[in-house]
């Protein structure tokens, strides 16, 4: 009786059946693939950046420095003190570019330079002071 069980609980696997597991697994395995590659391009939802300039390097930094005085909020996000220390860093850096692109500007871009940083240097003394 105990070897009329053991052939009874014997499982039979014909070859048929392997080949089409294999081929499922394969076809799994490649549409897996496939998503992956199309991820990147679903994470790209802001949309094409502008055009490197100076005028945007200017507002980069103007506007992390108006984040740091706290003039600037994330939507959602609670209310964070100013950190004062890292905005004169943001008006220093700009404070250097004026100094080191002097007389290599147009009369546009010293405008919004010299401009931007009055407008953040009295920012800067308000919420300091």
């Amino acid at each position: 009786m105990g070897k009329e069980n053991e052939q009874e609980k014997k499982i039979i696997v014909d070859e048929d059946w392997k080949q089409e597991a294999q081929k499922e697994k394969e076809i799994l395995a490649a549409q897996e693939e496939a998503e992956k590659k199309d991820e990147p391009e679903e994470e790209k939802s802001h949309g094409p950046l502008p055009e490197g300039n100076f005028a945007a390097l200017i507002s980069m930094l103007t506007t992390q420095a108006l984040f740091a005085m706290g003039l600037l909020q994330m939507k959602g996000q609670e209310e964070r003190k100013p950190d004062l220390e890292l905005a004169k860093y943001n008006i220093d850096m700009l404070q250097v570019l004026e100094e080191k692109t002097k007389g290599n500007l147009t009369e546009e871009e010293e405008a919004v330079l010299v401009n931007t940083l009055n407008e953040l240097r009295m920012g800067y003394v308000k919420i300091a002071g």
